[in-house]
């Protein structure tokens, strides 16, 4: 979407956002009362939202942990080529490969892994070092694991999903 397009949502626009972010299964009827719209109106806009491109999808969140992915890792790669067909080669083939980022810095990508077990991401690194240098950083806890974009000029609220507990690091 292009930058001029977030000028165009107006309050009720990022409203819907809102809910959507926090509960994408709400019904439109509940969402219709909750912005004080009815529920065609609401239906039209989640469409119009849709069709923009400024709502990605709807999926289901998974509990990476109770379907046995009981490891959560970063892969840092330094991928020397500017051919990527290799690496694309893997990304198709690799589920545990949840997401890649082309960034800048040291390394080329950072890749989220999810695995069974230390063994197993041992393999998916070293699948991924047949490509380049690479370094893994397992995450221990995930203070903040996404949060509610709101618009640009409201208040910040208490819009973050966090599965932390009193033990996760910086939070108090």
């Amino acid at each position: 979407m292009a930058d001029d397009s977030a000028a165009a949502l107006d309050r009720v626009d990022w409203q819907l956002l809102e809910h959507l972010q926090r509960d994408g299964r709400v019904a439109v009827a509940e969402l219709a009362r909750r912005v004080n719209l009815g529920p065609s109106a609401t239906a039209d806009r989640i469409r119009r939202l849709t069709d923009l491109g400024v709502i990605a999808g709807f999926r289901a969140e998974l509990d990476l942990e109770r379907i046995g992915y009981t490891v959560i890792a970063y892969v840092r790669l330094r991928y020397p080529s500017g051919n990527y067909r290799a690496l694309h080669a893997e990304l198709d083939r690799t589920q545990e490969l949840l997401e890649c980022h082309h960034v800048t810095g040291d390394d080329c990508f950072v890749l989220k892994v999810a695995a069974r077990s230390m063994r197993h991401l041992e393999e998916l690194a070293g699948r991924l070092a047949t490509l380049g240098s690479v370094t893994t950083s397992v995450v221990y806890s995930s203070p903040l694991v996404s949060r509610v974009i709101s618009r640009p000029d409201a208040q910040p609220s208490a819009g973050m999903t966090s599965r932390s507990n009193s033990s996760t690091p910086l939070r108090s």
